[in-house]
């Protein structure tokens, strides 16, 4: 299991929570510095996307820095939920959120993706914006998304993934492993961080593994956009009407 303190104790979820508060005020930076400013196109793809399903209210897991969430609200009336497990990430998303005037649409809470505080069939749809391959247990918390979006809602998932065509795969290959840890260590002062962002994205089980995971914990129709070379993927997956 891909860890950013391999010599802590505390779990995955722990260390995960620790990394992303101490990296949370110059996570934005980084993110858009690290991905040339990328990952802003992946997001307006995915919210183009769920467009299409006409969501009133969203759930956005592992919201972070509230990006994905202020994103969604470009889809109009709609209400949108962002929970994480890291108060630093939270902060910065509350100061984001204010500044943009949409305190009324995004409401950010502290919470737990394997345990969601919220009941059954709750959402029309819900949003994970790189942040499933940090789960402890990624069945238990796909399954709680799964859970508490409504029947015939929709799930939108963006995540890194490997890229498979020669020479793009050794070139990324290259960057994820020395040039990105490097940038991330200066800027971050984290030195463990941006070590185990290479590491997680290895670990995690994307494309074809990942739409069999969905499958296994109930949602169907499931389906996977590769973008740009296959560094990222776009899941898009539906809870079965009753």
């Amino acid at each position: 299991m891909a860890l950013p303190y391999k010599q802590s104790q505390q779990s995955k979820r722990g260390q995960v929570e620790e990394m992303f508060d101490n990296i949370s005020p110059k996570y934005d930076l980084l993110n858009h510095l690290l991905s040339v400013n990328i990952d802003k196109l992946w997001r307006k793809r995915t919210i183009k996307k769920l467009k299409a399903y006409h969501p009133g209210r969203i759930l956005d897991v592992a919201t972070g820095t509230g990006d994905f969430a202020v994103a969604a609200t470009k889809l109009g009336q709609v209400k949108v939920v962002g929970i994480d497990i890291s108060e630093g990430m939270l902060n910065v998303a509350r100061e984001k959120i204010s500044k943009k005037q949409l305190s009324k649409k995004i409401e950010v809470q502290k919470a737990d993706s394997e345990n969601l505080p919220f009941g059954d069939d709750e959402f029309d749809a819900a949003i994970v914006g790189f942040g499933v391959r940090n789960f402890e247990n990624l069945e238990k918390g796909l399954a709680e998304i799964c859970r508490v979006i409504k029947p015939g809602g929709t799930f939108f998932v963006l995540e890194f993934s490997k890229p498979q065509q020669t020479p793009f795969r050794q070139m990324y290959q290259f960057y994820f492993k020395y040039i990105l840890p490097a940038i991330g260590r200066m800027v971050s002062k984290d030195k463990s961080a941006y070590t185990y962002l290479p590491e997680s994205v290895n670990e995690f089980p994307d494309g074809d593994d990942f739409l069999a995971i969905l499958k296994k914990v109930g949602f169907t129709d499931n389906r996977c956009f590769r973008q740009t070379f296959g560094i990222a993927s776009i899941y898009e997956a539906h809870k079965p009407k009753n």
